[in-house]
């Protein structure tokens, strides 16, 4: 049994107290035994991509920065990998979405940069963020092999779809999600989980913020695409499950997919237009 959690915590305008708080809501789910953690889409930073703004880049951290070492310092102290959402800037001058992670030694795996960028009213992250470059990595933590889809990246089943076939078992969703659309995330995300049989735990930020409220509600959801466990709407908490891994090969050789795919068929899909 492999014990997973997710923060659900609010973001104000002081990153310092931002991240304090979701530190301590961390060393809470260790407490009760979580091995695996996910914080929400950009975690210690309020919601800057809801306009535009030259001044929130300097907002964007490499993974030297002090909250990545205070980071690596809590996966340590509680023997828990973390998956951390931030906002990267390289030494080449680039931006990304991304989530760092790290192993139960402080130790950086590497990081998941967002592939599938929005631009809508309050979501104008293409403004901040360049595409992922680095594909759809798979991290082999202490305890499971995981892969990270962030927000917007939830509603594309090719992500999916490979980590899976690398061999995830489990996959974080960390999203920044407001207004009534609840249904529309539980729908998408238990369908990739039945179809490539994992566990995914999608982590939404809550609160109130400058121009809107994220609603929290977070959950997670079998390989099977049954819920598993969720967290109440607009309340900070953590979301706390049990896992069982050897359910996941149990499955891929019950439903057998994988076996029954067609790969050479799909050369389609990277040629058609919108």
């Amino acid at each position: 049994m492999l014990k997973i959690a997710g923060i659900q915590a609010s973001c104000s305008p002081n990153k310092e107290s931002n991240l304090t708080r979701a530190i301590n809501l961390a060393r809470l789910a260790m407490e009760n035994g979580a091995r695996l953690i996910c914080f929400t889409q950009l975690f210690y930073l309020p919601w800057f991509p809801c306009h535009i703004e030259e001044k929130n880049f300097a907002l964007a951290e490499d993974l030297q920065s002090e909250a990545i070492r205070r980071l690596q310092a809590l996966a340590k102290e509680g023997e828990a990998a973390l998956v951390c959402p931030v906002f990267e800037k390289t030494a080449a001058g680039n931006y990304y979405n991304s989530a760092v992670i790290i192993d139960s030694d402080g130790e950086i795996l590497g990081r998941y940069r967002k592939m599938h960028i929005p631009d809508l009213p309050l979501w104008r992250e293409r403004f901040y963020f360049e595409e992922g470059d680095l594909g759809f990595p798979v991290f082999e933590t202490a305890y499971a092999r995981i892969g990270v889809q962030l927000c917007w990246d939830a509603f594309y089943p090719e992500g999916f779809r490979i980590l899976a076939l690398k061999g995830a078992q489990i996959v974080f969703c960390p999203t920044a999600a407001a207004y009534a659309t609840q249904q529309r995330w539980k729908k998408v995300i238990y369908g990739h989980a039945i179809s490539n049989n994992l566990y995914i735990m999608r982590v939404n930020r809550v609160g109130k913020e400058a121009k809107q409220t994220f609603y929290g509600n977070s959950f997670c959801v079998t390989p099977q695409g049954e819920l598993l466990e969720e967290t109440a709407a607009g309340e900070q908490s953590l979301l706390l499950c049990d896992l069982e891994l050897q359910e996941v090969e149990l499955l891929r050789r019950q439903w057998a997919f994988f076996q029954s795919r067609r790969p050479e068929s799909y050369q389609e899909i990277s040629r058609l237009a919108d």
